[in-house]
């Protein structure tokens, strides 16, 4: 196969070049390969073409849960994005992934069910810790523990539990992610809104301070001087954990984090006029907060950005939406993650395409040991690529919405960019006039 004309965006800059491709391997990038070099030729004239997103951070819900998403649905919404490669985390499916059993049980379901390639978290929850030399054997990709309740069958670690999985997770070269919020801090200020009857989004908001994650991202840093244990914390939502996370690498630590698109494109007052759609765990932040948040990522203080892909049926969502703390906590927009970052960093900020494929792609695919097979676009890498059309503007449907229960904040929300085709090794499972093209042949990166 051939791509050409396009403007590609590589690891340190955007040139017109075409892209050979054998065996779903990038072999040959050149500003003229000969259209007989290839039995397909794909034409990107007009169009930029990225490395594929790397979204490290999705639930699908599965196993027992496929009526919330499911691998196949996922997947072909993630492919629709331009995300050709997703970590599915150890929760929402029932049961949670804490066991070797469930994890090769999980398994077997992605494997005959995803679009596009992926990799899966074990979980850490009280219990378990004899359980995190197999799951690694048996291929996660790393592990996750939460600090605060997940609201689901996944327990929350206390403290020895923490501790102790840190200890055992860095013997095994492994990257503990964490869900970083104080439930003591939650616990008691929740108890105090709801016990007065205040339950209103401003109400939500105010019992899960920017604090309550400072305190537990500060604790996980101590237990990992102590232990050595590499971290990586999911979904950080403000620019003061940022600089504590600074520090900490500056110190020597080996600690990288996240942040979400909704983080950097909705604000507080956003979530008071969308609603329910818009709420999630830490919650959205006011427009100062957002603002320093993108100065942290133009510095390159922020490592990578990863949707929280997180859906649920529309009860879970709407059935009480006068009660914030009754509604569930998770943002359906893994869809639009890649085409709403080059909206708003590169069209609407300037950000460099290359700067941002990093925090997409390179650097996710870099810190879980994916890198240099996956992650750029780049002779001897999978050719995993999404082509974009950067002139079709546009404004979220609802029918656009391909998640198994179509409701998003991202709806009404205006994209200047479009995905126009998706490759992942070589294979095109997306294409915007057809819908996905291929049958289910994404590979578990073990």
């Amino acid at each position: 196969m051939v791509v050409k004309g396009g403007r590609v965006v590589l690891e340190d800059d955007v040139k017109l070049l075409d892209i050979g491709i054998r065996n779903g391997v990038i072999v040959e990038l050149s500003e003229n390969i000969d259209k007989g070099a290839g039995e397909s030729v794909i034409d990107a004239s007009g169009l930029t073409v990225m490395p594929g997103m790397i979204d490290i951070h999705v639930h699908f819900d599965e196993p027992n849960r496929a009526d919330w998403e499911g691998f196949q649905n996922g997947s072909r919404l993630m492919a629709a994005g331009g995300i050709t490669t997703y970590f599915d985390m150890p929760l929402n499916g029932n049961p949670p992934t804490t066991s070797v059993a469930t994890l090769i049980e999980k398994q077997a379901l992605a494997d005959c069910n995803s679009y596009v390639d992926y990799a899966l978290w074990g979980g850490l929850v009280p219990g378990n810790l004899d359980e995190l030399e197999g799951m690694a054997e048996q291929g996660a990709i790393g592990f996750k523990a939460f600090m605060s309740s997940a609201g689901s069958e996944f327990g929350r670690v206390d403290e020895m539990t923490l501790y102790r999985g840190m200890e055992k997770i860095a013997k095994l070269n492994k990257v503990l992610a964490l869900h970083a919020e104080s439930e003591p801090i939650i616990k008691e200020l929740t108890r105090e809104k709801c016990s007065n009857g205040r339950v209103s989004v401003r109400d939500y908001d105010e019992s899960r301070p920017p604090l309550a994650e400072m305190e537990a991202v500060s604790r996980a840093l101590l237990y990992a001087e102590e232990t050595g244990c590499a971290l990586h914390f999911v979904h950080i939502s403000h620019p003061k954990t940022v600089e504590l996370i600074e520090r900490a690498k500056q110190s020597g630590s080996n600690v990288t984090l996240e942040t979400c698109p909704h983080y950097l494109l909705f604000t507080d007052d956003d979530f008071e006029r969308i609603g329910p759609s818009a709420k999630c765990a830490p919650p959205l932040r006011n427009d100062q907060a957002k603002e320093q948040l993108w100065e942290k990522l133009k510095s390159g203080e922020i490592d990578m950005i990863s949707s929280d892909h997180s859906p649920c049926p529309a009860f879970m969502k709407f059935n009480n939406p006068n009660n914030m703390f009754e509604v569930w906590g998770g943002i359906s927009g893994g869809q639009f993650s890649l085409e709403a970052m080059v909206t708003e960093a590169h069209m609407n900020r300037n950000m460099p395409l290359q700067q941002l494929a990093r925090y997409l792609s390179t650097n996710p695919a870099k810190r879980f040991g994916l890198y240099p097979r996956k992650g750029a676009i780049s002779c001897g890498f999978d050719s995993d690529l999404v082509l974009l059309d950067m002139n079709l503007e546009r404004t979220v449907e609802k029918e656009e919405l391909l998640s198994k229960h179509p409701h998003s904040l991202y709806e009404g929300h205006t994209l200047k960019c479009a995905v126009q085709m998706t490759l992942n090794r070589g294979k095109v499972v997306y294409d915007r006039k057809h819908g996905i093209q291929e049958e289910c042949c994404g590979q578990n990166l073990r």
